[in-house]
């Protein structure tokens, strides 16, 4: 199994990545950061997503690019948009070989603005608004709509927040390597929001730090997500009966980090 896997994973390893391109909030649409444009470019793009070096991933739980990737700075501007609405995202096409869960994080930045702040590493600010992970034993992913086109995904605003300015982390944690750690391979990406409406809630319990969330032990960091349902047949010559043995049956996925906050 850990042979197949390996072959696998190498496979997954020349194959394209990805981020997210494009987003859609409060009705308005937004070009994200492109890294293989902005850095190029005369005079750089304002955004509201924040720098990422590429369509590659993070594979250091403990460094502080698992928060919004490798070399991340604040960016100008902020995205308007009300308590409770939907923000849609749209990734580049995702490889079908990098199965694995999505999750999205929200940190309130400073009541001037998101634009000068970045978390430190012991901060412990982000609370999950979305998660997804694995249908039961099957094939099927939270990142596997984002395999075919149009490769969306969205999540809403929880409707009671209090308003201000909030950082968005967004990510897909990849498994087809995490049978060990280091495997996963982690794709995390920022947007800055300014959150409006009549909400008074700031969340004050689940809140996590990046890095500090996920540990190398977490069942859904290190995870054999090759292993499937095989199945082998014994007789037994003694009772006269066909037995049915199941053998490296597939696992359920337990996805990383905190619970989800409610309103």
């Amino acid at each position: 199994m850990k042979t197949f896997a390996t072959l696998l994973a190498s496979v997954g390893l020349v194959a394209a990545h990805g981020y997210v391109d494009n987003a859609t909030i409060g009705g308005q649409f937004y070009q994200f950061y492109q890294p293989y444009q902005d850095p190029y470019m005369g005079t750089a793009p304002e955004r509201i997503s924040r720098k990422i070096p590429g369509n590659g991933p993070v594979e250091d739980l403990t460094s502080l690019a698992i928060q919004c990737n490798a070399d991340s700075a604040p960016a100008k501007l902020h995205a308007p948009v009300a308590a409770g609405s939907t923000v849609t995202l749209r990734w580049t096409l995702w490889p079908d070989s990098h199965m694995g869960p999505v999750i999205t994080y929200m940190a309130r930045c400073p009541d001037s603005g998101c634009q000068n702040w970045t978390p430190s590493a012991s901060d412990k600010v982000w609370f999950k608004v979305k998660e997804g992970g694995r249908t039961g034993t099957s094939n099927v992913w939270a990142d596997t709509a984002l395999m075919t086109a149009p490769a969306n995904y969205e999540y809403t605003i929880p409707s009671c927040l209090k308003p201000g300015y909030y950082l968005v982390r967004h990510e897909i944690i990849a498994l087809h390597a995490a049978y060990t750690y280091p495997g996963a391979q982690f794709y995390p990406g920022c947007h800055q929001l300014q959150v409006t409406g009549s909400g008074t809630k700031t969340p004050s319990s689940g809140l996590v730090s990046f890095p500090g969330a996920y540990k190398s032990t977490d069942p859904g960091i290190t995870y054999d997500a090759y292993k499937g349902e095989f199945y082998f047949f014994q007789v037994d010559v003694i009772k006269e009966e066909c037995l049915l043995i199941p053998y490296c049956a597939a696992t359920t996925y337990t996805i990383p980090g905190p619970a989800v906050f409610t309103c």
